[in-house]
């Protein structure tokens, strides 16, 4: 079923953000050097983009994500909440995540604005 705009903030805001479990809605590859690229499409129907985009134009914008992120997407699976997620985080990377909480409920909140992940509460 899906939310208009009023009905998901409603239910996100009754929601304890540590406890929501996020899950992804876009592809990612993995660069040479282990960095995670989103690669989010340029039009909704690609068949029919094809005709108007020169054929060595790409049909995807790429989103490159630096070490956090990229730790932070490969973490995402649709099982764990985002507390457990800065938990992992704080064992792998350290004093690099200080404020562990802040960076990435921050990080997810872009994230979920540009409609790049969904919470499991959406889309039940």
């Amino acid at each position: 079923m899906k939310y208009n705009f009023f009905q998901r903030r409603k239910i996100l805001k009754n929601q304890n953000y540590l406890d929501l479990i996020p899950i992804t809605k876009v592809l990612y590859k993995l660069s040479d050097d282990n960095m995670a690229n989103l690669i989010i499409p340029k039009f909704k129907n690609e068949e029919f983009a094809k005709w108007f985009i020169p054929k060595r134009k790409s049909l995807h914008f790429i989103i490159h994500l630096d070490e956090i992120g990229t730790a932070t997407w490969l973490e995402i699976d649709g099982k764990q909440n985002v507390k457990q997620i800065c938990e992992k985080l704080i064992e792998k990377h350290k004093e690099k995540v200080h404020p562990v909480e802040d960076r990435v409920t921050k990080f997810l909140t872009k994230l979920y604005d540009q409609r790049y992940i969904s919470f499991t509460v959406l889309e039940k």
